[in-house]
């Protein structure tokens, strides 16, 4: 990924989407005004902290990008695998940004896509050829659930994308050593892929899961041509981002952005 600074501001573009002019972002937790757990780019008021200041780290974090926040349009997650189709008129509708989805897809020129996250993947998509653009919210219930799989079938079905066409980022997230979790649950992770991604932690009641991997192999078994792995564990580094296993649930959620223009 590519480093960027605006102002106080840092936050990072694929270098293949960066390559092909896609206007997008993922946020770090850098330069905005919320204070306490929350500091400071915190772009989620569903974790406690106040709506003036989200509201303009929202606004900084679009004007990077050379973005209005009428342009934003976004959804309330619910870790599952609902794919929402976005039109422009979606800007204007009340009530749109209450919409129950974990994937936004869109064709629409200046709609910016916009989802919130501490640890779960975000996970770009977009069709180069069909002029189409995705964003995914998917943690461990979205990769069981998936929602990958279910975003690339959203856009084909939409827009006519071919899978080999369309190119993916996987962002940053928390990380292969750092995401450690019950037997139970690994149990449901590996079996919703084709390659192993669960090794075993020294308590043998746990593991660690490779959701990179995971997210990777789901999107390659969807047919996806091109796929970008940040690399970047959002656990492993609290000073840049938000998240919400390294702080125990005490923090905020750093944003992702695209929009096609």
């Amino acid at each position: 990924m590519h480093r960027l600074t605006c102002g106080d501001l840092v936050y990072y573009q694929f270098d293949a989407l960066r390559a092909l002019g896609v206007n997008h972002g993922i946020f770090t937790r850098l330069g905005g005004v919320s204070q306490g757990q929350w500091a400071s780019l915190n772009m989620s008021c569903t974790t406690g902290d106040a709506p003036e200041p989200v509201r303009e780290n929202c606004r900084r974090a679009l004007q990077a990008l050379g973005l209005r926040p009428e342009q934003s349009c976004t959804s309330w997650m619910v870790h599952g695998r609902q794919v929402r189709l976005v039109q422009r008129e979606d800007l204007n509708a009340p009530g749109a940004d209450d919409a129950r989805a974990d994937a936004l897809v869109t064709q629409a020129r200046g709609v910016a896509l916009t989802l919130r996250f501490a640890d779960c993947l975000p996970v770009m998509l977009y069709d180069p050829q069909q002029g189409a653009a995705g964003l995914a919210h998917a943690g461990w219930r979205g990769i069981v659930a998936g929602v990958l799989a279910e975003t690339v079938r959203a856009m084909q079905s939409a827009f006519g994308s071919r899978p080999r066409d369309i190119i993916a980022g996987i962002g940053p997230s928390i990380g292969p050593h750092k995401f450690e979790v019950g037997a139970d649950v690994a149990a449901q992770i590996q079996g919703a892929v084709p390659e192993l991604v669960v090794r075993q932690a020294p308590d043998r009641n746990k593991a660690f899961v490779d959701l990179w991997a995971a997210a990777r192999a789901q999107l390659a078994g969807a047919g996806v041509g091109h796929i970008e792995i940040a690399g970047i564990c959002t656990a492993s580094d609290t000073q840049e981002w938000f998240s919400h296993r390294a702080e125990r649930g005490r923090t905020g959620r750093f944003g992702a952005i695209v929009a096609l223009e």
